[in-house]
């Protein structure tokens, strides 16, 4: 089945807005066993016409997003009805949704949004109860692929994928009797690169027929998807297990913070932390998570020698002996996190994060990360990550995630 996105919306080409449509409807189609093929990205206005042109020899589904609003340049509806020498007519039942909508928030309905009840004929309509604007399916003919009409922001566009659109693509997969993959598997790696893990893996795994490869790289981790028949995704599967059995955080798409809560929430356990360069972004990222509140205790953005001192109980002597930024201070406030936390663990990382602060002795990019844990050594060690500023705190975040989860598994930290 070949699948191409459109995106209308003068905003995603001012970089006003990011366009996680793609992503989205990638992943959720992935899920299905097919590929979007192509996507583009237009703005409001005629340009659609040109773009469906070109795509509807091509294509046998084509997902549109945006347009579909009441201002003068969502005319999306009317560019597909017009193309399709199809009328738009009115249907009362969008245009009553539409009006109880306003009336229900105190306001008075708007005649603009009208417009949005117009269907060309032979579509079906997709319910939209997050907003005004209802999509549209309009079947496959033999001059045009299947076409579905969707609105722009995630918060209606995603219930109605999940609701509506995608059980439409499952029973068109199921009349072309389209036979789709058989396995995916995500493994999720810290610490170890993208290009590392390739050079070890593709002369691997060169010999397995039916085997498909994919990376994703970030700052500080990298995925390695495994896609094809189920035993050419176990066979690969061994290899990177028996290569990486420390470095592997999840073989899932789960986030690393969610395998931290899952790993305190068996044991039992508490983690604090204790943040300077980072500035509460560590402590954000786990509590970003359902269930953190389980096992997250509390969390200290220290930034100033003064709070550190008052905060952790640091002596000040300590900061102003060794500096903010050593392996004295940094020991000092992980132990003062665990002390007045009463958690199980505790995490504390200070650094410089740049552009300015750096010196000869400390450069830009300089942190030490620390982990303290009831009955156990803490570990502090100094890294260097010379990058500007968002990404440098982002890779200390990360960084500090895996070497708590590898605190909490028993391996070995240095």
């Amino acid at each position: 089945m070949r699948i191409e996105v459109v995106n209308t919306g003068s905003e995603l080409l001012l970089g006003k807005v990011v366009n996680t449509h793609v992503g989205y409807f990638g992943d959720e189609l992935f899920r299905l066993g097919l590929r979007i093929q192509r996507q583009t990205t237009i703005p409001d206005g005629d340009d659609i016409r040109v773009v469906l042109e070109e795509a509807f020899p091509r294509c046998d589904v084509i997902l549109i997003t945006g347009g579909l609003g009441p201002t003068s340049d969502d005319i999306t509806r009317e560019i597909v009805a017009e193309m399709l020498g199809r009328e738009l007519q009115l249907d009362q039942s969008i245009l009553d949704g539409i009006q109880e909508m306003f009336r229900s928030r105190g306001l008075n309905p708007n005649r603009a949004n009208d417009r949005q009840a117009m269907v060309p004929e032979g579509a079906v309509v997709l319910d939209n109860p997050n907003g005004t604007a209802p999509g549209l399916y309009v079947p496959a003919t033999e001059e045009s692929p299947h076409l579905f009409l969707m609105p722009g922001p995630p918060r209606e566009l995603k219930p109605m994928w999940q609701s509506l659109v995608q059980p439409r693509i499952v029973e068109l997969l199921g009349v072309s009797g389209q036979q789709v993959e058989t396995a995916f598997r995500n493994f999720r790696i810290y610490g170890v690169g993208e290009s590392a893990v390739a050079t070890f893996l593709e002369p691997e795994v060169e010999g397995i027929p039916d085997l498909e490869l994919g990376y994703c790289a970030r700052l500080g981790e990298v995925d390695v998807r495994l896609i094809g028949s189920d035993s050419a995704v176990e066979q690969a599967a061994k290899i990177l297990r028996a290569k990486y059995p420390e470095d592997i955080v999840a073989e899932s798409e789960d986030s690393i913070s969610q395998v931290i809560i899952q790993l305190l929430s068996e044991r039992g356990q508490t983690i604090a932390t204790a943040e300077s360069c980072t500035g509460g972004l560590i402590a954000s990222t786990i509590t970003d998570e359902s269930g953190s509140s389980g096992v997250f205790h509390r969390g200290y953005v220290t930034y100033a020698n003064e709070a550190k001192s008052s905060l952790l109980g640091i002596d000040l002597a300590t900061i102003e002996s060794h500096g903010a930024v050593s392996p004295e201070t940094v020991t000092a406030m992980a132990e003062g996190c665990l002390r007045e936390s009463g958690a199980d663990h505790a995490i504390a990382v200070s650094g410089i994060a740049g552009p300015t602060g750096g010196s000869e002795e400390k450069p830009v990019g300089t942190v030490y990360i620390g982990i303290a844990s009831v009955g156990q050594a803490t570990y502090v060690k100094h890294y260097f990550w010379p990058a500007e500023r968002v990404s440098f705190k982002t890779r200390v975040c990360r960084l500090t995630l895996d070497l708590l989860r590898r605190r909490i598994l028993g391996y070995p930290l240095s």
